[in-house]
């Protein structure tokens, strides 16, 4: 049973500067909305470009980096969920129209930013693989993070033959974690990604940003030195008041109250 939505803030841009878009309210294409009531701490960012289906052009990308970068500043923000504005898309991938107007040296920079872009949100391959359909290989991360995803032999064919997946076939690779029913609204995919994310909220928000830090610097050294990033990042979560609330809530058997510090 889905639970129904409520206590929720209205969407916001999140950015410095205005840009022209083809986006909704205030013309901005990237909007967020953080969650009240029980679910405080869930930041909603909304992808919202629906006249090229949310494909990442310079407006899009310049204003997540923006959004992205501000919500990093934000202790409040303990889960961040991404979800569209547009009906029965979520991203189309690389925006090939506004590409084949730039120069060679405006596509190297954009590549960069994208790649950086795919970095800070930890996105897989995916969206990368349409592009060698275009003459193009994926440039923005996906034939690192694939191979490491799905390993070497299936991440060739999906690239070399730039096969589409349904999220079905995409859930019984491997490529994603989830894959749901849609239901009649069309948005059963989001109801799925926050129920997750309420099971996320409650837990030390230390502990987990250190625990995603030892995995995403580990996958990318040997073992040895992934063992001693977790040890590390170990080190760092021992002094913490949320540490020292979790074992005295295992004590006292109680639900811990973590505070982020």
């Amino acid at each position: 049973m889905l639970r129904v939505l409520c206590l929720l803030r209205p969407w916001r841009p999140l950015r410095a500067r205005g840009c022209a878009s083809d986006g909704a309210a205030g013309g901005s294409e990237i909007q967020v909305r953080a969650l009240a009531g029980p679910d405080q701490g869930i930041t909603e960012i909304l992808m919202n470009r629906p006249r090229a289906r949310n494909a990442l052009g310079n407006i899009f990308v310049s204003e997540l980096l923006e959004t992205l970068a501000q919500l990093r500043e934000d202790r409040q923000v303990r889960v961040l969920l991404f979800r569209s504005g547009v009906k029965g898309v979520f991203c189309a991938g690389a925006d090939l129209k506004e590409r084949e107007q730039m120069s060679e040296a405006e596509v190297g920079v954009f590549v960069q930013r994208l790649r950086g872009l795919m970095n800070d949100i930890a996105s897989s391959a995916i969206m990368g693989l349409i592009e060698t359909t275009r003459g193009l290989l994926p440039g923005a991360g996906g034939t690192q993070r694939l191979p490491r995803c799905l390993g070497v032999a299936l991440a060739k064919e999906l690239i070399f033959t730039g096969r589409r997946l349904s999220g079905t076939e995409a859930h019984a690779l491997g490529l994603v974690n989830h894959a749901v029913a849609q239901n009649e609204e069309g948005d059963a995919a989001y109801h799925r990604a926050r129920a997750l994310a309420q099971e996320i909220l409650p837990q030390a928000p230390i502990a987990v940003r250190l625990g995603k830090v030892a995995i995403d610097r580990g996958m990318e050294v040997d073992i040895a030195s992934g063992m001693a990033i977790e040890g590390m990042c170990y080190a760092q979560n021992i002094p913490t008041r949320d540490r020292l609330e979790g074992m005295a809530a295992f004590r006292e058997k109680r639900p811990p109250t973590f505070v982020g510090e």
